[in-house]
């Protein structure tokens, strides 16, 4: 299925005061010369240019993206540091039958050790261009699906005109809701490897219980390794490939770090959502948050009784359920701060003063007078179809038979398209991303709790109102036996798992090669089940594009005005594109007679251990603190060993695993979550409060030294 409507929902405005030295993800091909004066009056010792420069020039280039998190080259033989959390979907798909590398850890001393991360690929920054004359230009004229399409086949056509030929891969993204389009083009690493991982009681010390919390004690890190062919060129995994030499690689800190060090952060943060109006405000904080709270906190159920007592069932259910938690624990944080800053009455009152003097001119209430209200007006349209929509969207995710039924449905009738007319996700470029994720669907499929998933959902339709009900589904429950609801519900969901053969990575893959009327002709029950609900689906997604078309259209319009009202510049939100962020080593006051440290130390871990899940130390690392063997990793200021430490660096999702990095470009720590109080800066950022917590270089350190003993790791590090 799409989920074009998430991504969507969106208006603008830019209702925000000037940035501080520490608020903004910029971009680095338009870094200001402004931004690099106050890097250097914070401490930076680096040219502009040994920062980022075209051509594979600078510190950025060893910049990784991992798809939904950062990496970082800190070897010349494509070692790769990240987060744990990052890394955790190659850990749970290589664990398995006597090898729980979750709990365990994972360490490959040597080469051949290392196992194969999969679903894992690494992408290499190349170049940046400026595409927006095309895009827009395709655009022109052209209002709700029309556009929305125009600009679509824009960037399929440039993007498959930059790729031909090449292992490279592009992404074209836009900036300032629509005013300006880049495309990124990055060197593709298909073959990536596991090569050291802690335990989850070091690398997920604290668990969902001190997830965005501070004081942390987690060592949030974990390293894979890049390959390629023997020629330099991009290839699947193989025996005969060797390590990818990346042109730059970082040094890691054994100084760490001290309060008040300067400190920056390169990365791809995923979407901030700063410049977005008071409807869009309204739509998360009083329907989509609660929602998925809810949703989430239902599911989360399921896994955890299902996974009790039951380990199989816990490593295939491990990462469906780090990511629930995660996502919403995030939403609760994003409502408190909603909540607590009253964002949304602060956007209403912003925009009375932004129409009062858009409307005191008249050229300016020609051009800019009607934004604001046609994106109310699209807003609007969007209430009658929310409720259902999320549960046909979160349905094909979590239920994984009807998300394989789907991908295999749609491609199905994609394939008889050419390239150019197909569905983005479908085009040929996708394709072998799309087999290897039906393929890998084994790694996290357990039949029992997938038919409760299904079930769950089932459920929830069952309760929609009237005027969204799923037409689909009404028929195929009021076709089976059963004289309650439930009864239904589970006389369906037992039809379904018995008529399927899915269930099997060699049957996913045959069906996936067949043509629509061969595929219709097997009687698979979940691909009739799709195709009942398809009609439905593809109802919503036109409502998606024109929604999409008209939203992007008036955007760009209303940033103009924002402009021009507030004057200065100002940085898009993030995108998913590399930004770098700087500051300092900083903690906070959170509440009042509360202050927080900016470093937290191993003494601190040592007294939240009570030997139990989250907070459960090896023994073997409570023995290192005991008997105080730090080795060179003391802090003589801490009298302890560092784990973690605040900054005012400005991150958000995507910026996971991002290297945090010193004055003189040397890595530090790996960023790895934001401070409870900086959830719901996303939206609105708050110089006092948020702050990035990072894993410190000197706790990597230790634990790979002292606690590991990976001395063939260590070695291959360039330390400094």
């Amino acid at each position: 299925m799409k989920f074009a409507v998430s991504a969507a929902l969106c208006a603008v405005l830019v209702l925000a005061a000037p940035a501080a030295a520490e608020e903004g993800m910029w971009q680095l091909d338009t870094f200001d010369a402004s931004l690099y004066a106050k890097m250097q009056g914070l401490g930076l010792e680096l040219t502009q240019e040994q920062l980022y420069a075209p051509g594979g020039k600078g510190i950025a280039y060893a910049i990784v993206n991992l798809g939904g998190g950062t990496g970082s080259f800190v070897s010349p033989y494509g070692l790769i540091l990240t987060n744990h959390h990052v890394a955790f979907g190659a850990i749970q798909r290589a664990s398995g039958e006597g090898r729980n590398y979750i709990e365990d850890g994972f360490y490959a001393d040597r080469p051949e050790n290392e196992v194969k991360a999969e679903g894992y690929e690494a992408r290499v920054l190349v170049s940046i261009t400026d595409v927006s004359d095309r895009v827009l230009k395709a655009a022109k004229g052209k209002t709700g699906a029309k556009r929305f399409n125009a600009i679509e086949d824009a960037i399929k056509k440039i993007t498959q005109e930059a790729e031909e030929g090449t292992d490279n891969r592009v992404a074209i993204a836009s900036f300032y809701e629509g005013m300006q389009y880049k495309m990124f083009t990055y060197f593709v690493i298909k073959d990536v490897r596991l090569v050291y991982a802690p335990p989850r009681s070091i690398g997920n010390y604290g668990g969902d219980i001190d997830n965005w919390m501070w004081p942390r004690h987690t060592g949030d890190f974990s390293f894979l390794r890049a390959y390629v062919a023997p020629d330099g060129r991009s290839a699947d995994y193989s025996e005969e490939n060797v390590p990818y030499e990346p042109a730059v690689h970082l040094a890691m800190s054994a100084g760490g770090v001290s309060e008040g060090d300067f400190m920056m952060i390169l990365g791809f943060p995923g979407q901030t959502q700063r410049y977005r109006s008071s409807y869009a405000v309204d739509w998360a904080q009083n329907w989509r948050f609660p929602e998925r709270i809810r949703m989430f906190r239902d599911l989360l159920g399921i896994f955890a009784k299902a996974s009790e007592g039951n380990e199989a069932v816990a490593i295939k259910t491990a990462q469906f359920d780090a990511m629930l938690n995660n996502s919403m624990k995030n939403y609760e944080g994003q409502l408190e701060g909603f909540r607590k800053a009253g964002l949304l009455e602060r956007k209403i009152a912003e925009e009375k003063e932004f129409t009062a003097w858009v409307n005191a001119d008249a050229k300016r209430a020609k051009k800019y007078g009607g934004a604001l209200a046609r994106i109310e007006d699209l807003y609007e349209g969007q209430e009658n179809i929310r409720d259902k929509q999320a549960i046909l969207q979160l349905a094909g995710f979590l239920n994984q038979m009807t998300s394989a039924a789907g991908t295999i449905y749609r491609w199905s009738e994609e394939k008889t398209k050419q390239d150019l007319d197909r569905d983005p996700v479908y085009m040929e470029r996708n394709i072998p991303r799309i087999r290897m994720r039906l393929g890998m669907i084994d790694r996290s499929f357990d039949e029992g709790v997938d038919r409760q998933v299904l079930a769950y959902f089932l459920h929830l339709s069952q309760k929609l109102p009237e005027g969204q009900r799923i037409k689909a589904i009404d028929e195929m429950l009021a076709a089976v036996p059963g004289e309650k609801p439930c009864d239904r519900i589970d006389a369906l969901v037992e039809r379904l798992y018995a008529g399927t053969k899915l269930a099997g990575a060699d049957e996913r893959a045959r069906m996936f090669d067949l043509s629509r009327e061969d595929l219709m002709k097997e009687g698979d029950s979940f691909v009739d089940f799709y195709a009942g609900l398809y009609p439905e689906i593809k109802k919503l997604e036109d409502i998606d594009e024109a929604f999409g078309g008209d939203i992007s259209a008036v955007r760009p319009v209303l940033i103009e005005g924002i402009r021009e009202w507030r004057g200065g510049a100002f940085y898009p939100d993030a995108n998913g594109t590399m930004r770098l962020t700087f500051g300092t080593v900083k903690g906070y006051v959170p509440r009042d007679a509360i202050s927080y440290d900016p470093m937290t130390v191993l003494g601190g871990a040592i007294e939240k251990n009570t030997g139990i899940d989250p907070f459960d130390c090896p023994p073997k690392l409570v023995d290192l603190w005991k008997t105080r063997d730090f080795g060179k990793y003391l802090d003589e200021d801490l009298g302890d060993v560092p784990i973690a430490f605040l900054g005012t660096c400005d991150i958000t999702g995507g910026n996971s695993g991002s290297p945090v990095l010193n004055s003189r470009g040397e890595c530090i720590g790996a960023a790895f979550d934001g401070n409870w109080e900086s959830v719901s800066s996303d939206w609105l950022f708050n110089e006092d409060l948020t702050r990035t917590i990072s894993v410190e270089s000197r706790y990597i350190l230790f634990v790979l030294d002292k606690f590991s003993g990976a001395y063939e790791l260590l070695g291959e590090l360039t330390i400094r």
